[in-house]
């Protein structure tokens, strides 16, 4: 799936295009029942209930995989690891990146899925997978963007990165400044397809990192969610090279990819329960191990972890009294608290604290910090959110004192 071992001649459009990608996908729903039908499955319950050997503190999977990675999307909380910081080929991993850049510049107003972009001689002659551009061919910015999140199609990631940048080497220019800006440390991009390349590396901890970025792009699961769809009018077909799209609950993307130098590789993404998981397996031996360790790695995940969203007592949040102010006290307000990873059953070892000042000077600024709300889990810390002034008060000056008192005299 997402092979890019060789260049290719072109395949021949039509009727034979739609056959064979119609036997694939039977194919690919056959062979892939073995990976999860919906719902929980019993190799989950087992990831959960069963005693797994301890390495480092850590629980130890067996994964058949060279490296990997599992963290949740909303908080960027490593869950498990394995050899996630060595640098290898990524394949059309590669092309989280791609699809990165295409959505900022979609979300920016920069570029519209209806724009239309003309294929390049050299956007058509990538090889590998592709969905076969002919030179000056044209297609939307849509299509081609489901064609590289689906088959991952070397010639339409190529052509969307001249379209935003001009050139494919300075669309990878963008992709190594984008990399370094979200940190990615060991990360170097040399293409805008993943087909190996000398130098050409990355991690999985620096996949994850992209990849959780792009999800923040919700309109990015339309297409990495597509199982089966068409390209020109129906003449051409798509099947996803991601199994997990079809045969695992909750999924959500997210890339494959597969050379010769990398083996294979995949970013996959699920959501459940309200927790979003990403787990990224390189170097795996073939196609169906790399699903195999994705697959446990999410089990794992959904299996013992949960997201857990603090609640602020609003009744709880009364007023600070101001020294020498206009006003006499202050409201409050405290942020909407995020969530945080927690182990299953341990809700109830949940415990608020809310620290407040007794009073302050004025001024008094809106929104300077005047308590804090700690949270915990047992002795561990999970998070800290400020409290703040809600509105500004002013200090009390001479004359507006004088006045006060001048009008209590009067009135009294």
């Amino acid at each position: 799936m997402g092979t890019q071992r060789k260049k290719n001649t072109r395949a021949p459009r039509g009727a034979a295009t739609r056959i064979t990608a119609f036997f694939c996908a039977v194919c690919m729903t056959v062979t892939g029942l073995w990976i999860s039908a919906p719902g929980a499955s019993a190799e989950e319950a087992k990831t959960k209930t069963q005693t797994q050997q301890q390495q480092g503190g850590q629980t130890k999977l067996d994964l058949p995989a060279k490296s990997a990675i599992l963290i949740e999307g909303t908080t960027g909380k490593v869950l498990y690891e394995q050899n996630a910081d060595e640098k290898m080929p990524p394949a059309s991993i590669t092309k989280v990146m791609t699809l990165l850049l295409v959505m900022e510049a979609l979300d920016s107003g920069k570029i519209k899925l209806t724009d239309k972009v003309t294929a390049s001689k050299h956007a058509c002659s990538m090889g590998g997978t592709q969905i076969w551009l002919e030179e000056n061919e044209q297609m939307s910015v849509e299509d081609l963007l489901k064609a590289t999140a689906v088959v991952s199609a070397n010639d339409a990631s190529v052509a969307l990165g001249e379209f935003l940048a001009g050139s494919e080497e300075t669309f990878v220019q963008q992709m190594n400044a984008r990399a370094k800006e979200l940190g990615m440390k060991n990360t170097v991009f040399h293409n805008a397809t993943g087909l190996d390349a000398d130098g050409h590396v990355s991690t999985a901890r620096d996949i994850a990192i992209m990849s959780r970025e792009l999800l923040k792009h919700k309109d990015i699961t339309k297409y990495t969610t597509i199982w089966m769809d068409s390209l020109r009018d129906g003449k051409n077909s798509l099947v996803n090279t991601n199994k997990l799209i079809r045969f695992y609950q909750g999924a959500t993307g997210l890339k494959t990819g597969t050379t010769d130098g990398a083996g294979a590789c995949l970013s996959a993404s699920a959501t459940r329960n309200g927790m979003d998981l990403i787990a990224v397996t390189m170097g795996s031996a073939n196609s169906d191990e790399r699903f195999a360790s994705a697959r446990k790695l999410l089990d794992y995940g959904f299996g013992n972890y949960a997201v857990y969203t603090p609640q602020v007592d609003q009744t709880k949040l009364l007023p600070v009294k101001v020294l020498r102010g206009v006003d006499t006290g202050v409201a409050v307000e405290a942020p909407t608290l995020q969530g945080v990873v927690i182990p299953k059953g341990k809700e109830k070892e949940i415990t608020q604290t809310l620290t407040m000042v007794n009073d302050v000077q004025a001024p008094v600024e809106k929104g300077q910090v005047v308590g804090k709300i700690v949270v915990k889990m047992g002795d561990q810390q999970l998070g800290e959110y400020p409290v703040k002034a809600a509105t500004a008060v002013e200090k009390l000056s001479f004359w507006v004192a004088f006045g006060r008192l001048l009008q209590a005299l009067v009135c009294g």
